[in-house]
């Protein structure tokens, strides 16, 4: 009795372990570069023992074939990769809406090492991503990330064919809305940007003599960091909510 009971409370754990573990290692915050495997890890192991309780009534019996077991941890680590995979692509968008507004601003080609998307990028697209990040973690929302990856189980049953198409569907949706949204949220300062450049053509042909580059650079970079102090504030609103909304739609 002892050994049945040992071999199926390993069996459970392994289950959630495979789910939980591979959406942390995706999630923002949890899973980045500068975060280490060790506290990764252990953020993994805490909360599959702490929802073990609730989700292991809800598992399948263990298969008696290895292969069978392979199919079921594989299934469980999809479905952790398309839930990490999805919060990765709500907070790429604020590195789109960085790069338009270095566009914008002619600030593209400073660029730094971002250790949130792990890979450079413009300096305000840094900017934005680590004040999203805190954004995230301040408004509690880490914690719907969390509570996301355990209610999946109410809709991704483990054991059950897994809906390929609807995945693939759905991730595709969100590369194109997190595309979308940070076209949006950078569109102030790609109409500002636009207007100043027709603005400054047209005063370069009025005035040859005018140094249009030394005198139109100063001007755009300190317009456009001003219009991003306006705006600021109202961006992470919206990607908040809307980060909020999609993570929530996990969450009953």
């Amino acid at each position: 009795m002892l050994e049945e009971l040992l071999r199926l409370n390993i069996f459970a754990f392994m289950m959630i372990f495979a789910r939980v573990g591979t959406a942390v290692s995706f999630l923002p915050g949890f899973g980045s570069a500068y975060v280490s495997q060790r506290m990764r890890l252990s953020v993994a192991l805490a909360i599959s023992f702490a929802a073990m309780p609730l989700i292991a009534p809800k598992l399948p019996l263990p298969p008696s074939a290895l292969p069978d077991l392979a199919i079921i941890i594989a299934g469980e680590m999809i479905i952790g990769s398309f839930i990490g995979l999805l919060a990765r692509l709500l907070i790429a968008t604020l590195q789109t809406t960085g790069t338009m507004i270095a566009l914008s601003s002619a600030m593209a080609n400073a660029l730094i090492q971002d250790p949130i998307s792990e890979q450079q990028s413009s300096t305000i697209s840094g900017f934005l991503l680590t004040l999203g990040l805190i954004v995230i973690f301040v408004a509690d929302l880490h914690h719907l990330m969390i509570r996301a990856v355990v209610e999946s189980y109410q809709v991704f049953l483990p054991g059950n064919l897994l809906p390929a198409g609807d995945l693939v569907h759905m991730l595709a949706r969100g590369v194109a809305d997190s595309f979308t949204l940070g076209i949006q949220l950078a569109s102030p300062a790609i109409v500002v940007g636009l207007t100043y450049y027709i603005g400054l053509g047209l005063l370069g042909r009025l005035m040859p003599q005018l140094p249009v580059f030394f005198f139109g650079l100063p001007v755009q970079i300190s317009l456009q960091i001003w219009v991003l102090m306006v705006t600021v504030s109202g961006i992470m609103l919206v990607f908040t909510e809307r980060f909020r909304t999609a993570i929530g739609a996990f969450v009953p």
